[in-house]
């Protein structure tokens, strides 16, 4: 496989600069694998409930984006700079990327100020790392709500006026830079509609990092190297998808994110001989290419992605390379919305 086999072209105005309101009103592309001739379904999000069985259980990924992009004056040559947090080491020390890099370098200090000019931080660069990521410290990172900005993707031109549109209205686990849009679809009247319908809910926590959306460089998938990510699935979901496997129903996982989160956890398992799954917490590296076997999710409900990147990789391994590519082409012909605030598909 190369990376040019998961290209396609997309006009610039069908990438969405605003999400759908309300949420639940965004589109639905529907693609049933078990359709041989490969035929869609056009339909609105708030239908989802018509796929869905009693006994099916949906995993949502919780994680909540945080204030992660920084902008503040480096001390020595008074320059305006930014700083973007990737990933938390430990408290107080993140990876970050930053620009301009040159005046990044370590032991540069910026002092970023409140919002409310309360006061400020200072973040100090440690150490240069790989791919143009800094180590950096920062004085008090449980002030982030206070002095920094949601870092929405580069594609969306156009800030929201209400920051919590770039979050799930179920996100509760701060640590994402950027959101697990496929949740953004959701209300919390058709979570209820859906639990009402005998479907149950089970939540997971994987921290998004930018490495999941960025494309691919270079012809050769197999040289690309996928960042970790931090995940959790705790004792209750472990023990819902144990009992839903049981009785037959289907894991529904709402999101990339949440895909990479079971069938990691799952194949750590299936290494270890069981085919129960077990509660399970640490980091996340697994590369979901065609080829892939999938031993958990049986569906999944996703957004439509980047080319050439990770996961429209994920999908294609899902429900295979040239129906996605095609279901992408009619999308485009149809002027369906993009990318984070984009609609919606369901892979059956």
């Amino acid at each position: 496989m190369r990376t040019g086999d998961f290209d396609y072209a997309l006009p610039e105005e069908r990438i969405a600069q605003t999400p759908a309101e309300p949420r639940d009103s965004s589109r639905l592309l529907v693609l049933d694998r078990a359709r041989p001739d490969g035929s869609l379904e056009h339909r609105s999000f708030r239908d989802l409930t018509d796929y869905l069985r009693p006994g099916d259980l949906m995993v949502f990924n919780r994680s909540r984006v945080i204030p992660a992009r920084l902008y503040g004056t480096e001390a020595r040559s008074g320059t305006r700079v930014e700083v973007l947090l990737v990933r938390r080491q430990e408290p107080g020390v993140w990876q970050a990327l930053g620009r301009p890099g040159r005046r990044l370098r370590a032991g540069a200090q910026v002092t970023v100020e409140a919002h409310d000019g309360s006061g400020a931080a200072q973040v100090e660069v440690l150490a240069a790392q790989e791919n143009g990521l800094r180590l950096v410290r920062v004085s008090d990172d449980s002030a982030l709500d206070g002095l920094g900005e949601l870092p929405l993707p580069p594609y969306i031109k156009e800030t929201p006026d209400d920051p919590d549109r770039y979050q799930t209205v179920y996100a509760d686990s701060p640590g994402s830079v950027a959101a697990p849009t496929a949740g953004l679809h959701f209300t919390e009247p058709l979570l209820d509609s859906i639990r009402s319908h005998g479907v149950y809910t089970a939540w997971v926590t994987l921290h998004v990092g930018l490495d999941t959306f960025r494309p691919v460089h270079g012809e050769d998938i197999a040289e690309h190297k996928i960042h970790t990510e931090w995940f959790e699935l705790p004792q209750d979901t472990a023990d819902a998808i144990n009992d839903t496997r049981r009785r037959g129903g289907r894991i529904i996982a709402v999101g990339t994110t949440t895909v990479r989160t079971l069938e990691h956890v799952a194949q750590a398992g299936h290494s270890e001989g069981t085919t129960e799954i077990a509660a399970s917490v640490g980091d996340a590296d697994l590369f979901i290419l065609p080829g892939h076997r999938f031993r958990l999710v049986d569906a999944m409900i996703t957004n439509f992605h980047l080319p050439r990147s990770t996961l429209l990789m994920l999908v294609s391994a899902f429900a295979g390379r040239e129906r996605i590519l095609a279901a992408y082409e009619e999308a485009v012909r149809r002027e369906y919305r993009f990318y984070s605030f984009g609609d919606a598909m369901l892979l059956l």
